[in-house]
């Protein structure tokens, strides 16, 4: 286990009724899908980290929005709190898998729960009324 936990982020981009979602390349979860997001880098603004790390696993460009709400996941040794926020993507772009997604894509919103999301993710999408249900 890491000394202390690490601050990451996630990036909510809705566009057209869809969520954009990546499918994770590296562990943990390698293959599962999740919300576009990372690591915050030392001095950098939570807002920085959102739209860098939405740039980087997908090429879509955004300004970072509201705060929505944190979860917290230990994995392989790690202590990760995530803050999640929503974005406002600049047009609808389509997503390219980049950094350690090995796969991107808009999702219809009534789909997401039926992908193979990271553990929690249905929770928190629906409780924070992103999805109506959860499978």
């Amino acid at each position: 286990m890491t000394d202390r936990p690490q601050v990451c982020v996630g990036a909510i981009a809705i566009s057209e009724g869809q969520l954009l979602l990546i499918q994770r390349g590296a562990p943990p979860d390698q293959g599962r899908w999740s919300l576009p997001g990372g690591r915050v880098e030392g001095g950098e603004l939570l807002a920085e980290a959102v739209v860098r790390e939405l740039a980087e696993e997908t090429r879509v460009e955004a300004v970072c929005g509201r705060f929505v709400g944190w979860v917290e996941r230990f994995s392989e040794g790690t202590h990760l709190v995530i803050l999640d926020f929503d974005v406002t993507v600049l047009g609808h772009q389509e997503p390219v898998a980049g950094d350690d997604a090995m796969g991107a894509g808009w999702i219809p919103l009534e789909h997401v729960a039926e992908l193979d999301l990271v553990d929690g993710l249905a929770e928190f999408l629906a409780e924070n009324h992103i999805i109506d249900t959860i499978v």
